[in-house]
């Protein structure tokens, strides 16, 4: 070979191995132990990736909203203005979205109590001054950063998301305590309400799969991390079994008890407890679908609000997400039909002529959001309710884009709390 010949091979060689440098780091290839979302469609999913052009699209889509967590955060329950009643900065305190002062303050009564309820209208002040918003923000950037990261295999998403999830719930300086003691408190009238675990319940799980993306070999995610996080979720489950407020939110008879079996049903899963999962997610046929789902499929409850359309389509959110974690323990939810009929596929169809724009919604809504339901349609689509399938190509696609196919499970994608 000649001399010129062998610089032109030693050349090649550099160039690919500088490309391989500047690559991506590809995610572990492991099937990640989720328990809503279906590990081995995430699997599928990410192999189908450089033959997709819309999923590719999709991903796209999914780092837009990474990328704009990477100059955010990491937020922590110690640094609001006041520490929640007892005085421990490291308890999380949240304030009732819809109570009001009734009085304008003063130096004697600077709340300006009595409180009293707007159902509904969330009064400004919960966003400031308490955790509410920082456990936001940390919820949905643990979510959006570990997704982009299993898909992508870039580090900087897996090294922010470990960031965050450290700060907020491992670092000693900074941690959470695992309870709930002070959610959604009413000035001048209760330092903190069952209903408060409603906070962590509607979107905590995406929390749990965001870990079980990280353990399938993220950088910067330790095993001292995996198992502070599983020592975490175990003392919060116990929490949420044991203490009055976790037993008063789980006999609601509305979307919080339905969420609180979401959030128990799974943490069980997660901390390996699938005997109560199992319990949970079986027993939420009786005690959930059937005396909470009408035989026509509306939600009399949820329809009382005056935000029904909101809270129709949330309720859905834990119905369907608590029926993916059925699918993992061998219970199938969406199979269930109550003494009347009542069932999720039921449910879902009532909302189909609002979610596909063909007639109005009849019920009290005071800001309707067609998109709201788009998440809850896929996924009764997804378990084979054909009326869901004929109405997915109308659905009004949320903000930033529809990323079902990236994680197909359903969110809340109208952005009111409690």
């Amino acid at each position: 070979m000649s001399a010129r010949s062998r610089l032109l091979v030693l050349l090649t060689s550099l160039a690919a191995f500088t490309s391989v440098l500047s690559a991506p780091v590809t995610a572990q290839t492991s099937v990640p132990h989720t328990v809503v979302l279906d590990g081995a469609r995430l699997q599928a999913t990410k192999q189908r990736l450089p033959a997709d052009p819309q999923l590719r699209s999709a991903v796209r889509a999914l780092r837009t909203r990474a990328d704009k967590w990477l100059d955010q955060g990491p937020w922590t329950v110690v640094d609001k203005p006041r520490p929640a009643p007892g005085g421990d900065v490291h308890d999380y305190l949240s304030q009732a979205p819809y109570w009001w002062p009734s009085k304008s303050p003063t130096a004697d009564n600077p709340w300006g109590c009595p409180y009293v309820q707007r159902d509904g209208e969330r009064n400004p002040e919960v966003d400031s001054g308490t955790d509410r918003q920082d456990v936001e923000k940390t919820f949905d950037s643990a979510y959006d950063l570990s997704l982009a990261w299993y898909y992508t295999g870039r580090k900087q998403y897996a090294e922010k998301a470990g960031q965050v999830l450290r700060t907020w719930f491992l670092d000693p300086a900074t941690r959470m305590n695992p309870h709930l003691e002070h959610a959604q408190f009413i000035p001048c009238k209760y330092d903190g309400r069952a209903i408060g675990i409603i906070d962590f319940s509607q979107s905590y799980t995406s929390v749990i799969d965001a870990l079980a993306l990280l353990n399938t070999g993220a950088p910067g995610w330790s095993g001292k991390d995996r198992t502070g996080m599983a020592r975490w979720n175990s003392d919060f489950l116990g929490w949420l079994r044991d203490s009055d407020f976790g037993k008063q939110e789980g006999a609601a008879a509305n979307n919080h008890g339905t969420f609180y079996d979401l959030l128990v049903a799974g943490l069980a899963c997660a901390t390996g407890d699938k005997a109560l999962a199992r319990r949970t997610v079986l027993d939420a046929r009786s005690r959930r679908i059937a005396p909470q789902i009408a035989a026509d499929g509306s939600q009399p409850q949820e329809l009382t609000r005056t935000r029904s359309w909101h809270y129709s389509t949330f309720d859905l959110v834990a119905y369907t997400r608590l029926a993916a974690i059925g699918r993992h323990i061998g219970v199938d939810l969406w199979a269930y039909q109550g003494p009347e009929g009542q069932s999720l596929f039921k449910a879902v169809d009532y909302l189909l002529p609002a979610a596909t724009g063909a007639a109005p919604w009849p019920h009290p809504e005071l800001e309707f959001l067609r998109y709201a339901a788009t998440d809850v349609v896929h996924a009764a689509a997804d378990a084979g309710d054909a009326q869901a399938r004929r109405a997915v190509p109308r659905l009004e696609s949320p903000p930033g884009g529809d990323l079902w196919a990236l994680r197909p499970a359903a969110e809340q994608l109208d952005s009111i709390a409690g």
